[in-house]
């Protein structure tokens, strides 16, 4: 009879773990695979490419409008655009633009009246270069639209300009991250919170009690939905307050539409969620799949930066995820100020996300 070595328990137990690890699906995908696809997926959105040409916004009204924004254009890294003052200040705000350019100082505030007088009694400069110091293309779009002006003047300095500093609160990084940081909050919660409670009820066999009264699946899953809005003054408010409270975000749009935006957006998240779960016999099962469909929309959504660094082929197939859909709502509402309707697309997509989860779930769905 041949004796079996016997070895230590410590090893014997990594050896056990390191077997139940190798034999779970899921894990080894998140261990090795998915890594991978983050990296790359980073690897594609900061990949090398030519600088980004800054948008610089021209009076239109300035008789002199056209010949401006030639000689932006001839500028290297500078794309002018003629649109109305009130625009201009609207985009400068939400930092779609760099700089305004215009013989008007007031176009964006109603300060520095000396620079007016001074105008006024032909003094004051040809134009005044309109911007944001707190943004760094900002600054770069000031020194390189200087530098296009005096080279279409002949190179001989001969164009007086003068600085119109303003610090829009749209324009920041932190006005940008605050509705992203809703989107996932909401995404986050409706799906871990109506997933999980679903799979640890099959788990502990609640469903098989509920599968033997009068109760129908429908009504078992909505109630899960309806009750995901219970949650949304801490959720949404919470984060917008203090947005508010420490950093001056505000809210430029309707609160009304804001919360209808919300609740829409829960609703889509927790009927994915409810999909998910519909399955889902175990919580590592569940966790797994609410990962594979959240961490990528957490990378491709414009949470903490824009989507639109991705290849341009990408980004109609990006704007149909429920998250930006979402997160380019938000911003529309509290970023620019702009009405519910114009947010119809992002609407329907969210709409239709949220449909097609709970018709599939309550498909699929059973009680073990």
């Amino acid at each position: 009879m041949i004796s079996k070595k016997i070895r230590h328990p410590l090893v014997e137990m990594t050896v056990a773990r390191l077997k139940e690890t190798i034999r779970e699906p899921e894990a080894m995908f998140w261990i090795f695979v998915f890594p991978i696809l983050f990296a790359i997926g980073l690897g594609i959105a900061f990949r090398d490419r030519p600088p980004e040409k800054l948008p610089v916004a021209i009076d239109q009204r300035m008789s002199d409008a056209a010949k401006v924004s030639q000689m932006i254009a001839a500028g290297s890294n500078l794309k002018p655009v003629l649109i109305s003052p009130a625009q201009a200040g609207q985009n400068l705000r939400t930092g779609k633009i760099a700089l305004v350019v215009s013989h008007d100082p007031k176009i964006i505030s109603a300060k520095n009246n000396a620079a007016d007088a001074l105008k006024a009694n032909g003094l004051g400069p040809d134009f005044f270069l309109i911007f944001d110091p707190t943004r760094p293309e900002s600054q770069l779009a000031r020194l390189a639209v200087s530098d296009a002006l005096q080279a279409g003047a002949g190179r001989k300095d001969s164009i007086s300009l003068q600085d119109e500093k303003v610090t829009e609160p749209g324009s920041r990084y932190i006005d940008y991250l605050i509705p992203g940081l809703v989107g996932m909050n909401l995404m986050g919660s409706g799906m871990w919170g109506v997933g999980f409670a679903i799979v640890f009820a099959r788990t502990r066999k609640l469903l098989k009690r509920y599968a033997a009264t009068p109760m129908r699946r429908s009504h078992y899953l909505l109630a899960f939905m309806f009750s995901r809005l219970m949650f949304l003054v801490w959720e949404v408010g919470m984060v917008v307050a203090c947005g508010w409270i420490f950093f001056n975000v505000k809210v430029y749009g309707s609160i009304l539409d804001l919360i209808l935006i919300s609740i829409i957006g829960s609703m889509t998240f927790a009927g994915m969620g409810l999909l998910v779960a519909s399955r889902a016999t175990t919580i590592e099962a569940a966790s797994g799949w609410m990962n594979f469909i959240m961490l990528p929309m957490y990378l491709l959504s414009g949470g903490f930066f824009s989507y639109t660094r991705f290849p341009a082929f990408l980004i109609p197939f990006i704007r149909a995820l429920p998250l930006t859909a979402l997160n380019d709502a938000m911003r529309a509402v509290i970023n620019e100020g702009l009405p519910l309707f114009h947010s119809w697309l992002e609407i329907l997509v969210l709409i239709a996300w949220a449909l097609v989860s709970f018709t599939v779930a309550l498909k699929i769905f059973r009680w073990q």
